[in-house]
C-alpha cells in the first residue's frame, strides 16, 4: 500500500522552469522504482522519465532538460523541468513501483505504464505564452 501525492505544479510563463515533488507514504522502500508521466489535453499520457535506486532513465523528448532525484530520507522524488513551452501544459502524474515479476532494465521498459503499481492524483502544470 503505496500513497502517493504530487504537488509544486502551477502557472508559469514559457521558458520557465518549475520543480514538481511526489512524496510517497505507506510501504515504500528506497529502492523502489519511480516514475514520472505528464498528459496534455487530448493526448496520450506520456512517460518523461524514472529512477531506481541507482540510475536515471528519460525520454529522448526530455533528455537534457528535465533532472528527477529522489531524497529517499524524505520518501520524495523530484522533476524538474526546465524551459517550458505552452504545448507542454499538462497534468504531471508520478507512479511508483514496488518489487513484483521481472524488473525492468531498460529506459523503454522504465515507460510502460504497467510496470507502475501505484499512481497519484496528479499535479497541473500550465505553461502561458
Amino acid at each position: 500500500q503505496v500513497h502517493l501525492v504530487e504537488s509544486g505544479g502551477g502557472l508559469v510563463q514559457a521558458g520557465d522552469s518549475l520543480r514538481v515533488s511526489c512524496a510517497a507514504s505507506g510501504r515504500t522502500f528506497s529502492g523502489n522504482a519511480m516514475g514520472w508521466f505528464r498528459q496534455a489535453p487530448r493526448k496520450e499520457r506520456e512517460w518523461v522519465g524514472a529512477i531506481s535506486w541507482s540510475d536515471q532513465y528519460y525520454a529522448d523528448s526530455v533528455k537534457g532538460r528535465f533532472t528527477i532525484s529522489r531524497d529517499n530520507a524524505k520518501d520524495t522524488v523530484y522533476l524538474k523541468t526546465n524551459s517550458l513551452q505552452p504545448q507542454e501544459t499538462s497534468i504531471s502524474y508520478c507512479a511508483s513501483r514496488e518489487n513484483f515479476g521481472r524488473p525492468p532494465t531498460t529506459p523503454l521498459e522504465y515507460g510502460v505504464h504497467l510496470v507502475y503499481n501505484y499512481w497519484g492524483q496528479g499535479t497541473q502544470v500550465t505553461v502561458s505564452s
